[in-house]
């Protein structure tokens, strides 16, 4: 003879647990009119502010599973914009991005964890110039009606990267920490 389970309180715990990885939204579509990449360095002590006008970005993101998360931007290096089309041409040579070899700029996470509130810290490896690092960046999740944001700031040391060598290498006249900004929106299903 089977049983059947009959107990209110036991089926409506067991639907609470269960209703929210059902309802959970996995954010998975980028909108790249709504996310931007920028950032902000120092020349001869002067704030200069520029950004990157084209990237992709894969993600998949489920706030009920941050630990399942990933995420992969590439950046076209061609896009900057850093403050004048002379610098702009400046940024293309070897000195710099040395662009003829090296294109894009890439992150892949490895890791997400959860710091409560919205927040988690998303580890990974940044490819710049052909030199590749870890980085831990702070990211804040901001879910909205239509989409969701992803938001972030770190800072990097460009000479970790081979960015500004030779006369450009001085940090007296271009600072070494470059602090990166991007929010990258997204839908889900």
């Amino acid at each position: 003879m089977k049983r059947i389970w009959t107990n209110p309180a036991l089926f409506t715990l067991l639907a609470a647990l269960v209703a929210p990885a059902a309802h959970a939204v996995e954010y998975h579509t980028v909108l790249p009119k709504q996310s931007s990449i920028g950032f902000e360095f120092r020349q001869m002590g002067v704030p200069v502010q520029g950004g990157f006008k084209r990237f992709a970005a894969l993600m998949a993101f489920d706030p009920a599973r941050p630990e399942a998360a990933s995420a992969k931007i590439e950046i076209d290096l061609a896009s900057i914009d850093a403050g004048s089309p002379e610098a702009d041409d400046e940024s293309a040579g070897k000195l710099w991005f040395n662009r003829s070899a090296y294109p894009k700029a890439t992150f892949v996470s490895s890791q997400i964890r959860p710091l409560g509130g919205n927040r988690y810290e998303m580890r990974g490896t940044l490819t710049l110039k052909g030199r590749s690092r870890e980085l831990a960046v702070p990211v804040t999740f901001v879910p909205g009606k239509a989409a969701a944001t992803f938001d972030g700031t770190f800072v990097l040391k460009r000479l970790d990267f081979g960015i500004g060598e030779g006369m450009w290498a001085d940090v007296a006249t271009v600072a070494n920490e470059v602090k990166v900004k991007f929010r990258i929106a997204a839908t889900g299903n």
